[in-house]
């Protein structure tokens, strides 16, 4: 029997990429994807931590692998992987997890590949990089071979360009678990995302903490709309989008290149985190309110029909009922098209850590749900211009029997069709909407021959 890998991922789209990849290096080391974890030879974790109740999922993961370490002789190689790790001396984590054979920091396979290949790895050296802002991870540097069980199948792909965060707000860990910014090569991301279009690959997304600052870590260096610009003139890829941006860094050029060219989907991801100037300045986004209706009005203006999705933190320390519904006010006027909402949760190092956790949990709980529930109308009321429209959608994959895809502006849309649809830039006419999905029929489909009942038509 061949060897087999696990891994197990939780959090971001930069998670999700880096797993990938990571499985990508174990394939080329002649490891086989297994989905079950009593199989595996290596199995990896690949953490988040940006919410408390994403670090107790890990916590109890990581109970479970203890038993199959300990069984005896052969046992898996275990790896931990992602922000848990960090970019500090994972000594205190061995410690914690002493059957846990690797530590790995966010976006780097190095540690798990030189034990494989039964070398050591320097942390120390890798630290350093990360305080001189070099681009890390050689995995990433270049062409990529999609793991076996996705390749020829996968229709998108997360392509990280940018990792890390210089942007300090007070409520977030990933400066102190992913280091310092640093961007990689224009040239490198080209040629990751060639290798991806051979392979099938029809759509990209380019990730980043903070997308929107790519290349500005480097002096006279080239910024995102260079970049999407570069990846527009490549042969076979179809449609490119971006994530996640700040509202300080989204500029009338990025905004006016996503307009211009026809592969950049109208799709804008911006987080306004709170609709409250003294509650901003706490996290210190570095914006206000009235800057942020600013900002919408300018992606309107010069990115018609686009899509705007935002993220929320409710119950943030300190915020007061009246701070709370001038946000609930905000995302009524603003009527964006999606929000990602959390209720704040204190994470270690940051600064709100050490201010008092002052809004009760059932109270944000509520607050979220207010929330929520605006946007659900809010969404119903958004897609049900929809209704009747031919639009198009790339198709993703078959999901309970119906074609699933997403149309240029991200809205999930299913249809059924008895031809293989997959990566296809199907036009389909919207039969029904929901706040959440929508439902169609091929525009091209032939129409459906009535069905007569014959007994009632001929009996006088």
């Amino acid at each position: 029997m061949g060897k087999k890998y696990h891994i197990w991922t939780i959090g971001c789209q930069m998670n999700v990429a880096d797993s990938q990849r990571l499985g990508s290096e174990l394939e080329k080391r002649g490891y086989e994807w297994t989905d079950e974890v009593e199989e595996a030879d290596v199995i990896v974790l690949n953490t988040c931590v940006v919410r408390e109740q994403a670090e107790q999922k890990i916590y109890g993961r990581l109970g479970s692998l203890k038993p199959l370490k300990t069984r005896g002789e052969g046992g898996p190689i275990v790896g931990l992987m992602g922000c848990l790790v960090g970019v500090k001396n994972p000594a205190p984590l061995r410690k914690a997890w002493p059957w846990v054979d690797v530590f790995m920091p966010p976006s780097e396979p190095g540690p798990l590949l030189a034990y494989l290949d039964g070398r050591e790895w320097d942390y120390d050296a890798y630290y350093e990089q990360v305080k001189q802002r070099q681009a890390l991870n050689a995995m990433q540097d270049g062409e990529i071979v999609l793991p076996a069980h996705v390749r020829g199948k996968q229709v998108t792909a997360h392509v990280p360009i940018i990792y890390g965060c210089d942007h300090v707000c007070s409520f977030c860990i990933i400066p102190y678990r992913r280091g310092r910014e640093r961007s990689r090569r224009i040239g490198d991301i080209v040629q990751e995302v060639r290798s991806l279009v051979e392979q099938g690959v029809k759509e990209v997304t380019l990730l980043g903490q903070i997308v929107d600052r790519y290349g500005y870590d480097v002096p006279d260096g080239p910024r995102l709309p260079d970049l999407l610009r570069v990846l527009h003139d490549i042969e076979g890829l179809e449609r490119i989008r971006f994530l996640t941006s700040h509202p300080n860094y989204m500029t009338d050029e990025l905004l006016r290149t996503v307009a211009e060219l026809p592969k950049v989907m109208e799709h804008i991801e911006v987080p306004v985190q709170a609709g409250n100037d003294d509650v901003l300045r706490r996290m210190r986004r570095g914006y206000t309110v009235d800057d942020y209706r600013r900002l919408i009005d300018r992606i309107r203006e010069l990115v018609p029909g686009a899509s705007i999705i935002t993220d929320i933190i409710v119950g943030f320390p300190g915020e007061t009922e009246e701070q709370f519904m001038d946000t609930y006010n905000l995302l009524a006027e603003l009527k964006l098209d999606k929000a990602h909402i959390a209720c704040f949760s204190p994470r270690p190092h940051t600064a709100a850590a050490r201010w008092e956790d002052d809004v009760p949990w059932e109270e944000k709980e509520r607050r979220r749900k207010m929330l929520d529930d605006l946007m659900h109308d809010i969404m119903a009321e958004i897609n049900s211009a929809y209704l009747d429209q031919t639009v198009e959608v790339l198709v993703e994959d078959l999901h309970k029997g119906k074609w699933r895809g997403r149309t240029r502006t991200n809205k999930l849309v299913f249809f059924e069709d008895e031809r293989d649809r997959r990566g296809d830039l199907a036009q389909v006419r919207i039969t029904w909407t929901g706040p959440y999905s929508m439902q169609g029929v091929p525009a091209d489909a032939p129409p459906k021959t009535p069905v007569l009942d014959m007994e009632n038509i001929l009996t006088p």
